[in-house]
């Protein structure tokens, strides 16, 4: 792999992190969760930098999780991307979650799952092969009685589940109990890192201003009387 420094930003879920790649040794550190992402995440970026003894006037690329994920911290993970890329004037690789997953989870096929909350999961199956991940289906917004392991392609014994979607659900956990599972259960920028180097080598990466979130679902929140009628 060609020489090559990135930064990577992991804000899909409350657990961020972020990753310093410098031509395949990586630099990592989370976000300490008493703290708002938006306060902690570049101070920390620029603490393992510095740990590596690098700038980030150095940086070839940043990535970034686009999702799908937390709304606001999706956004915070692209603001910080781009501000970053702009700066510099380099490139930014936008890395899904739920392929961030299938990579960290190491199995030659994947269904990775994560809690989207409000009683629903975001979806998503890959093969994993040499030069990243592939997705086998689109990526849904599904509820936990939707989900079939495996809805396609390869056979069972070659899955596995990845992700925090069955702690999040029991009645799915339970109804799944006997599938082998990963033990990656939220993306990390470490996995993100390598996913973006990979996609350099492949010639991809994108303006900042083409840079974007994929939420997957429109809907932030219930209302009021949504509440109360699911309460009901």
């Amino acid at each position: 792999m060609f020489p090559m420094r990135i930064l990577a930003l992991e804000t899909s879920t409350d657990t961020a992190s972020c990753a310093f790649w410098r031509d395949g040794e990586v630099f990592f550190a989370e976000c300490p969760p008493e703290f708002p992402q938006s306060s902690t995440l570049m101070p920390l970026a620029r603490q393992i930098m510095a740990d590596a003894e690098s700038e980030l006037a150095q940086l070839d690329a940043v990535a970034f999780d686009a999702g799908p994920g937390a709304f606001t911290s999706l956004r915070v993970g692209c603001a910080l991307a781009q501000g970053v890329a702009l700066a510099l004037g380099i490139p930014v690789v936008a890395i899904g979650s739920l392929e961030c997953l299938a990579w960290q989870s190491k199995s030659e096929n994947v269904l990775s799952l994560l809690d989207a909350r409000m009683g629903e999961i975001y979806a998503g199956k890959f093969a994993r092969e040499k030069e990243g991940v592939r997705p086998l289906c689109d990526v849904r917004l599904m509820k936990p009685e939707e989900i079939v392991f495996p809805e396609c392609g390869g056979a069972a014994e070659s899955w596995q589940i990845a992700g925090n979607a069955l702690t999040a659900y029991p009645a799915l956990e339970a109804r799944l109990k006997d599938f082998p599972r990963s033990a990656a259960r939220v993306p990390e920028a470490k996995t993100l890192a390598e996913l973006a180097a990979l996609t350099l080598r492949r010639g991809g990466g994108v303006d900042p201003e083409f840079a974007l979130p994929r939420y997957v679902r429109d809907k932030v929140a219930y209302t009021t009387a949504e509440r109360a009628l699911r309460a009901a």
